[in-house]
């Protein structure tokens, strides 16, 4: 049983906002001051900005591949099944990191009003959201609204009231350590933003993922650069260094000194909140990674099956859920840095798979968004995140290594005998080099994950096109050439005689030219008989030569059907018409490798179904 589309574009939107403010803005500002000063409002600042070429790569590729496993999904088809496994496992791990480090805030707030062992209020509250995301997504997400809500109401009243307060003596010296101390201090906070890795996830259980996914991403990592800005910006005004650097409730300590013990109280709340959207969020993205694994056999099969009474997938749930409570023992400080360390490789994956699927030539590779400025982003992306993991230091390395070490293990004793993969490399190495390397399978399971996308269900003009003949001509021909050819091809599909098919196609142009546009011709012709309809495709890359004028025909559509067939007939031809009109057309069908790649080209065009 398959995923269901239940997310919206507000689900969505709140599902990654909610991600991303918890621990990040009620938890780490503290730590992160004690490393920047007051000058950790640049360091949040620019890890949101630092986050902007992942994150458009990552729509990109989320866009043309809306499949659950996110991340992994289109590593594992653009660098292949090595680079995916470890992706998969590092993102998977960089969730649950995430999500664990929620709940240790979460946690740590609750002790401020009640006496009880965090770690086993965290033990319980994973269990709860666990038990959620099992009973549905959509239930999940229609909490997630509310959180968020909530949260960013309660957010914007804490920076209005807060204005007033600022004591500009806070601010001195603004950066004590320098600004190596704010850049590596931003590596150090970038799990904050960790939240739009979720989004790509949940992709396949989203309506038109292709446009909602990349919307919900951008507006919520603008929202949350603003909203991390400015409250820190607050916090770091109201609070002086003593009590700033050693608080883990910073933001409750700021509304304490804005509101008083009512503000305390109130932003308590709010982080409460944030920590449940985060944990919630958490498990509800992290968990789709082993299902993706397993559907690609690089896991057991059990993790692929979904409820037939909720259509989750309970049993990588569960096993997130458990993850998460072994992360709930581990340090903080260490928590924070491997989160964010796995995290920023993650980034540097996306950015190389958007180059490969790219220059691949890989043609069935179509996104709905494209990332700007192409390829300076992914090249100065893929740079700035390196040097922002050595910036980060010796624990950042160490557990960027030791992910990238086990996904390789999981890969290379469980899941390479079991998988079989293409992935776009293949398709760049065969471009270089020529080597047949490569069959249709990437090709084939894209234009599969298109259809599903755009909810593409197939009519008749679809069947006849699937099964039709496809003529490739690689050198000039004549008129007469070309229609002798296609006389030969129509005889047996339609029952009738080679020389009489000859006879109409030849009159039919002396009637009236059938080129429609520079370069393309439709030839149809009608045909004695009952219920007899076909289509022929021609691509000719030297031309066609039909006359003195047009002797550069490389697209040729021979349409041949009875007079009762004569209303689909026009409808063929509409369809065609609608097909032709994109201009990326003729770019696409002259590009194409083979007939089959011909084939698809006409079968992915947009046009309205009948």
């Amino acid at each position: 049983m398959g995923l269901r589309k239940q997310l919206g574009f507000i689900e969505v939107y709140c599902i990654a906002t909610g991600a991303m403010i918890s621990s990040g803005l009620f938890v780490l500002p503290g730590l992160a001051h004690a490393k920047a000063g007051p000058a950790v409002i640049f360091s949040y600042f620019i890890a949101g900005l630092l986050i902007i070429p992942g994150m458009l790569s990552q729509a990109e590729l989320v866009s043309a591949m809306p499949k659950a496993g996110g991340t992994y999904f289109y590593v594992m088809r653009s660098l292949g099944p090595a680079a995916g496994t470890v992706d998969s496992i590092i993102t998977w791990f960089s969730m649950t990191l995430k999500s664990a480090f929620a709940l240790v805030g979460m946690a740590a707030f609750a002790g401020l009003y009640l006496e009880i062992d965090i770690r086993l209020l965290g033990v319980v509250l994973t269990i709860v959201f666990v038990l959620l995301n099992i009973i549905g997504i959509k239930e999940a997400g229609k909490l997630q609204i509310i959180l968020v809500s909530s949260l960013i109401a309660i957010l914007v009243l804490y920076v209005i009231k807060g204005v007033p307060h600022l004591n500009i003596r806070n601010f001195e010296p603004f950066a004590p350590n320098g600004f190596l101390a704010v850049l590596s201090t931003a590596g150090f906070v970038f799990i904050s933003y960790g939240g739009l890795l979720k989004v790509a996830s949940i992709a396949e259980e989203t309506k038109n993922p292709a446009r909602t996914v990349p919307l919900a991403m951008i507006f919520s990592l603008i929202t949350v650069i603003i909203l991390y800005t400015t409250v820190i910006f607050i916090t770091s005004g109201v609070l002086s260094d003593s009590v700033l650097d050693t608080s883990l409730t910073p933001i409750s300590d700021g509304a304490h000194a804005i509101m008083g013990r009512t503000g305390a109280l109130i932003l308590g709340m709010a982080a409460m909140l944030a920590f449940i959207s985060t944990a919630n969020a958490g498990i509800m993205a992290a968990s789709r990674y082993p299902l993706a694994l397993a559907r690609d056999h690089m896991l057991p099969k059990g993790f692929e099956r979904t409820s037939e009474r909720f259509g989750t997938p309970t049993k990588s749930i569960l096993l997130t859920g458990a993850v998460i409570i072994l992360f709930l023992f581990i340090k903080l400080d260490f928590l924070v840095k491997a989160a964010s360390a796995v995290l920023i490789l993650t980034f540097i994956f996306s950015c190389m798979s958007v180059i490969i699927m790219r220059e691949s030539g890989v043609q069935n590779y179509r996104p709905k968004f494209y990332s700007p400025f192409y390829p300076w982003m992914q090249i100065s992306g893929i740079i700035l995140y390196i040097f922002l993991v050595f910036e980060m230091g010796r624990e950042a390395i160490i557990a960027n290594l030791a992910f990238v070490t086990g996904g390789l293990f999981i890969y290379w004793f469980y899941g390479k005998v079991r998988t079989s993969n293409e992935y776009a490399l293949l398709h760049l190495i065969k471009r270089i080099t020529a080597t047949d390397l490569i069959t249709r399978n990437l090709e084939d399971e894209l234009k599969e994950i298109i259809r599903d996308r755009d909810e593409i269900v197939g009519d008749r003009f679809d069947h006849i096109i699937e099964n039709c003949t496809i003529i490739d001509i690689p050198e000039s021909i004549s008129l007469d050439r070309f229609f002798h050819i296609s006389s030969d091809i129509l005889a047996p599909r339609l029952s009738i005689d080679a020389e009489t098919i000859l006879t109409l196609l030849k009159n039919r142009e002396k009637e009236n030219s059938t080129i429609i546009a520079p370069g393309l011709a439709i030839p149809h012709i009608i045909v004695e008989g009952e219920g007899k309809f076909d289509i022929l495709l021609i691509r000719c890359k030297q031309g066609i030569v039909f006359s003195d004028q047009f002797n550069d025909i490389k697209t040729a559509f021979i349409l041949a059907g009875t007079k009762d067939e004569r209303n689909f007939h026009l409808r063929a031809l509409s369809a065609i018409a609608q097909i032709i009109h994109d201009h990326k057309f003729p770019k696409r069908w002259l590009a194409a490798p083979d007939t089959e790649a011909l084939r698809d080209v006409i079968l992915l065009g947009r046009r309205k179904r009948m």
